[in-house]
């Protein structure tokens, strides 16, 4: 086997460290390929109350990109495009199913007025600094490398260009936790990100006054089936400790029954109830920044970047 030398081994250290340690990078990059290729009903609503905090961006975008708009929101993307109708948009999805309704969904037809209305709508990945605003809703929080995604929005966004993002946060299903641990099974699911937690990788990669907000959200179901689900349409448990086997009949019938008694509550009707945080980010990206040394070099997109000037002017 080849020697690591002491540098990459503080590299892979460093690599590891930015990684989510509740999350399996294989599970998770499984569950993006074969994800339901639907919009769940809470990304819906989620999508909406993120486009009431657009009101806040006196500037529109000329340019914008839908990341993964098919789980995002395909009735958010028509909000988004009611507002913004003159702008050009780039539809991002990662997975060629998902890249397949969206483009039923979403494109044009010739005999549609929106053909010859409104600005352009292309499918793919947004080339570097092409859009003005990324919108990503509920896609973060099941992402193995969320630096990595946050820098690819980076990439994408222009100068003074921000990203507008939703995703879950720690005390989601923190219900569902206590039932699972009190029967003494492994965790129902991975651990969610705090919103300090992605500012600071937000100025890590380079963005820049980061604005943050959650709320919580109580979903309640008529049913321990209807629960059940709802969550497997909104995700699935990637804990790297997760129950490796199939579970049988017996104990879905346990999981069902212990549902029924722990979450029914007397506040929601008698209702199974379930709380989700729901985390809002905001961010800009800056002019670049030329390092002073005694030689310094920078391209000259930047440089015309850092000429045409400085902060953004888009909030209220």
């Amino acid at each position: 086997a080849a020697r690591k030398t002491p540098l990459l081994s503080a590299l892979l250290v460093r690599m590891s460290d930015l990684l989510p340690p509740t999350i399996d990078p294989v599970a998770a990059a499984r569950w993006h390929q074969a994800a339901p290729p639907l919009s769940p009903w809470l990304h819906e609503e989620i999508a909406r109350r993120m486009d009431e905090r657009l009101e806040w961006i006196v500037q529109a975008p000329k340019n914008w990109c839908h990341w993964e708009p098919v789980r995002g929101g395909l009735q958010a993307h028509g909000l988004l495009a009611a507002r913004y109708p003159q702008a050009g948009v780039q539809v991002h999805e990662g997975a060629p199913q998902r890249m397949a309704v969206a483009q039923e969904q979403l494109g044009k037809r010739w005999w549609q007025p929106a053909r010859w209305l409104g600005g352009a709508l292309q499918f793919g990945p947004p080339a570097p600094a092409s859009v003005d605003m990324l919108w990503a809703n509920m896609a973060l929080h099941t992402a193995a490398d969320p630096q990595g995604l946050i820098a690819r929005w980076h990439q994408a966004l222009a100068v003074d260009g921000y990203v507008m993002f939703s995703c879950l946060g720690p005390d989601t299903l923190r219900e569902l936790h206590a039932v699972y641990a009190d029967l003494g099974w492994p965790v129902p699911g991975h651990a969610f990100t705090d919103m300090h937690d992605w500012g600071d990788m937000l100025v890590q990669a380079g963005f820049a006054e980061p604005v943050m907000d959650m709320e919580h959200i109580t979903l309640t179901f008529a049913t321990p089936q209807r629960l059940l689900q709802e969550l497997r349409e909104l995700g699935c448990n990637l804990h790297p400790q997760r129950f490796a086997g199939l579970r049988g009949r017996r104990w879905r019938r346990q999981l069902e029954d212990a549902l029924q008694q722990r979450l029914a509550s007397p506040a929601h009707g008698g209702q199974l109830a379930l709380t989700f945080e729901i985390v809002y980010g905001h961010a800009y990206k800056p002019a670049p920044r030329l390092k002073v040394s005694e030689s310094s070099a920078v391209s000259l997109e930047d440089m015309r970047s850092m000429l045409r000037g400085g902060r953004n002017p888009g909030l209220r």
